[in-house]
């Protein structure tokens, strides 16, 4: 059977690049890789984002649970929660899950996530937490 091998990459639409190129690479950090007048290709590790103009892109947060997360080192956590609240991010959840997590949205209101923390220490929170195993399902 045929598998998918990993996730190559998100592509965010977006009202206007040169805002969301400033918050993706001054504000989260992110490489910038390539800009052309129909995008912007940037970069975290192996992840990596293109951001394409468009007029449809929302002006609202999707309603439901859908988001990005991003790793942050635990070191980093406090002060990069800081920074973002100092460029005027908007919260749209407050942590309620395993291992340190902030809630924001981005210039045009995708949902995103800072954690710290991998999909191991998420089982073994979810493990101690609900009491259950850690059967596959």
């Amino acid at each position: 059977m045929k598998k998918v091998t990993g996730v190559n990459h998100i592509t965010l639409a977006v009202k206007d690049l040169d805002r969301s190129i400033l918050f993706y690479r001054d504000v989260l950090g992110l490489d910038l890789r390539k800009v052309w007048p129909g995008g912007a290709y940037l970069e975290a590790g192996s992840f990596w984002i293109c951001l394409s103009p468009d007029p449809a892109a929302r002006d609202i947060p999707h309603p439901d649970y859908t988001h990005i997360a991003f790793s942050v080192e635990e070191d980093d956590f406090l002060p990069f929660c800081q920074q973002l609240k100092e460029f005027g991010v908007e919260i749209w959840k407050e942590n309620r899950s395993e291992g340190a997590s902030f809630y924001f949205l981005d210039p045009d209101h995708h949902k995103m996530e800072l954690h710290v923390g991998d999909l191991q220490s998420r089982l073994r929170g979810w493990k101690v937490n609900l009491n259950v195993d850690q059967r596959s399902f």
